[in-house]
């Protein structure tokens, strides 16, 4: 317990201890952002075990145990390495899109990414081709990617366009768009199970409203039969709105303010 004393005997804390404990805690917190949704988070609680057990069995005195660990610890680093590859590797690849790094290069990008989405909903909907398009915000959808068919392609028409073209095997899923890349497409999303929700809703809405109910994620979709567009946002969705409100619309979004909830629609014009 020398530690603590030493530690509650200390003087004054000033700015660069101050800034020490800012940078640490940005770094757990991206390190956290990185492993949520994978395995790594059991690995990490396994881990927290462990060192909890080592400073206990100092503590207690626990020879055997104490010597069992820190003679562990070394083939555990290198188990760690071995096993989790994929999840290490797609945690690097990740990094570089973390939201510490993603916002120096938002403002380059947002425009075009919002101009390229837009026009590829105008263009299905005077097709009257369904599509569903998301777009993650502060909270992650790693989940949903991971269930999909990975793209990380950069954000385009022509690629938004071919996804969602009739008998493409992507086709009936999501596309979701993180930073200025689309992720996956042909993702599979939670319905909603709302009362509020109408019956002649399709899947492609009521996947939508589904979807951000749970998190701030901004989700286009359009309908197959009316050819309108329709955006979703808290668990609420515009119908038939504008390719100009809907440019607006996601500027005001993703340019990192978040929109007023939207206003309830009553029409009752069948969707899928």
């Amino acid at each position: 317990m020398t530690w603590l004393a030493e530690l509650l005997r200390r003087q004054t804390i000033g700015w660069w201890d101050l800034l020490d404990i800012a940078i640490v805690s940005v770094l757990i917190y991206q390190l956290l952002l990185l492993i949520r949704g994978t395995r790594a988070v059991q690995m990490g609680l396994t881990a927290g075990f462990l060192i909890g057990l080592f400073f206990l069995s100092e503590w207690l005195e626990l020879e055997m145990v104490n010597w069992i660990i820190r003679n562990l610890a070394g083939y555990v680093v290198f188990a760690i390495i071995v096993l989790f590859q994929p999840d290490i590797r797609r945690a690097m690849a990740h990094f570089g899109r973390a939201s510490l790094l993603r916002h120096f290069r938002r403002a380059h990008s947002a425009s075009e990414t919002i101009e390229d989405v837009v026009v590829t909903a105008e263009s299905l909907a005077a097709q009257r081709i369904g599509a569903l398009i998301v777009i993650e915000r502060q909270i992650g959808l790693r989940n949903y990617v991971e269930g999909g068919i990975p793209l990380e392609a950069m954000v385009t028409y022509d690629l938004l366009a071919s996804v969602f073209q009739p008998g493409s095997p992507l086709h009936d899923g999501a596309a979701i768009i993180q930073g200025d890349r689309v992720s996956a497409a042909g993702c599979f999303l939670p319905l909603s199970v709302s009362p509020g929700v109408r019956r002649e809703m399709g899947t492609r809405h009521r996947a939508a409203i589904g979807l951000t109910e749970e998190n701030d994620a901004v989700a286009i979709v359009v309908s197959e039969e009316t050819g309108s567009i329709s955006l979703a946002l808290g668990g609420e969705l515009q119908r038939g709105i504008s390719a100009d409100a809907l440019r607006i619309r996601l500027q005001a979004l993703l340019g990192g303010r978040r929109g007023s909830r939207l206003p309830r629609d009553d029409s009752r014009s069948p969707l899928t």
